[in-house]
């Protein structure tokens, strides 16, 4: 997400941090370079004009130039400037605090509309103990009903029984009243969508909202289709009066035109973003904390958060107490994989820590391959209990049965020995410093299982 603006904009401001003094020719000159950035991450052009007018005016001041640190200064302005491009706060769903509340979601076919519809319901389920009822109004599409109530049965919701023939309204009062009748604390309708904006689609979405009267209406909007996310977000705010927007596909989206335009284009808050495929993919929308990963100050708030949420916390104390003793086996290592890829994998992670945006970069250039986790843990399955405790068993005939086993080669084998035996090594060293809590890094700088601490 925002990988090209970030890019840009790192090497924009890298030569104005170079510099010990600013004139206002300096500053005008990495504004236009930001503009550029800004109009090439498919940023709407009225809102790059408004933004680079507002940052120059206040990068331009005396209290820039004659600052001690004037490309900090700088730094800082862009950094508010984007904040409030963006929302300035994020905006929480309402809560369902008079049950049952209703959750409307609109938007165009192919947007990712029912997979959001589960993983909101997930959301309310697992982290708001609520109970929700699922709802599919699309009639047209085939086996949409069916999908939605699929989807309720993986999140731990319920589906509202599907009738054969019966229409979008006919459903939604059937929904609420099955609401109010059996206690339900949230109903999620997922509308039908159209390939493109049409009178039919809007009459039919409009009849809807106004039989249930929803507290929520939510547009969910593909981010990587760029300005025709903003266009329809518009137009769907024209007719519906949206609460707010859940930007699909953040993850696929390198240059992040349409959240950066969204909120000026429209005046509603993004206030979900679905980041992947998972059911659990989906992510409150933070205008600050983007801000700081365009940047690339990295989002510590949002790692934290995902290590409560994803780490087992009496699996980590544990793990952390063996490497303290400089205790570590093939399985910690194991565990270590496995929460990065909990946490969403080593570009997941690397997007949230601070100032490693050229580490990222150096290694999309050097074609690191994530599937080298997903190779390392089935290497480590293919062995026995006792291989994965005492490495030194491993000779050429075993370790071309585990190559065998885990459908990888011996090379692969070799290469995940070197770097665990290199950890323990570092883990000895450690223990001998006395440097508690620290974890180690692979050689050739790739982003270790274990690059975080356990969460305490």
């Amino acid at each position: 997400m925002f990988d090209n603006l970030s890019n840009r904009l790192a090497d924009v401001f890298d030569r104005l941090k170079r510099r010990g003094a600013l004139a206002e020719a300096d500053v005008e000159a990495a504004m236009r370079d930001v503009r550029i950035a800004l109009l090439e991450a498919d940023v709407a052009l009225p809102v790059v004009k408004e933004f680079v007018a507002s940052v120059k005016e206040r990068a331009v001041g005396q209290e820039v130039i004659k600052s001690v640190t004037p490309g900090q200064m700088v730094v800082k302005i862009v950094h508010d400037g984007l904040v409030e491009l963006l929302g300035g706060e994020g905006v929480e769903l309402v809560k369902p605090t008079n049950p049952p509340l209703v959750v409307l979601l609109a938007g165009l076919q192919g947007s990712g509309k029912t997979t959001t519809a589960g993983k909101l319901a997930r959301r309310f389920v697992k982290q708001d103990r609520r109970r929700v009822l699922l709802t599919s109004l699309d009639t047209r599409r085939p086996a949409a009903q069916e999908q939605l109530a699929v989807l309720a049965g993986q999140v731990g919701a319920d589906g509202l029984p599907i009738v054969p023939g019966q229409a979008p309204l006919a459903i939604t009062e059937r929904a609420l009243q099955a609401a109010r009748n059996e206690g339900y604390d949230v109903v999620i309708l997922d509308t039908a969508g159209r390939v493109a904006i049409d009178e039919e689609l809007m009459a039919e979405v409009a009849a809807v909202k106004a039989a249930a009267a929803p507290q929520e209406t939510l547009l969910v909007a593909d981010a990587m289709t760029g300005q025709d996310a903003v266009k329809t977000a518009h137009a769907f705010d024209e007719r519906l009066d949206i609460t707010g927007i859940v930007l699909t596909r953040m993850d696929g989206d390198a240059r992040g035109g349409a959240a950066l335009s969204m909120r000026h284009v429209t005046g509603k808050p993004i206030k979900l973003v679905g980041q992947g495929e998972k059911l659990d993919a989906l992510e409150p929308f933070h205008p600050e904390r983007v801000a700081s990963r365009i940047l690339g100050m990295g989002d510590i708030v949002s790692l934290v958060e995902k290590a409560r949420e994803e780490v087992d916390e009496a699996e980590a104390e544990k793990l952390a107490r063996r490497m303290q003793k400089g205790v570590f086996t093939l399985d910690d290592y194991r565990k270590q994989i496995l929460q990065i890829k909990k946490m969403g994998g080593m570009g997941g992670l690397m997007g949230m820590l601070p100032g490693v945006g050229k580490v990222k970069k150096q290694l999309a250039e050097a074609n690191v391959d994530e599937r080298i986790l997903v190779r390392q843990t089935a290497i480590i399955d293919s062995m026995t209990p006792a291989e994965r405790r005492d490495t030194r068993l491993l000779g050429a005939s075993r370790k071309r049965r585990i190559a065998t086993g885990s459908g990888t080669s011996v090379q692969d084998v070799n290469r995940l020995l070197k770097q665990y035996q290199e950890m323990q090594t570092m883990m000895k060293r450690m223990k001998k410093m006395g440097r508690r809590g620290a974890m180690p890094a692979l050689p050739g700088g790739q982003l270790p299982p274990g690059l975080l601490p356990p969460h305490r």
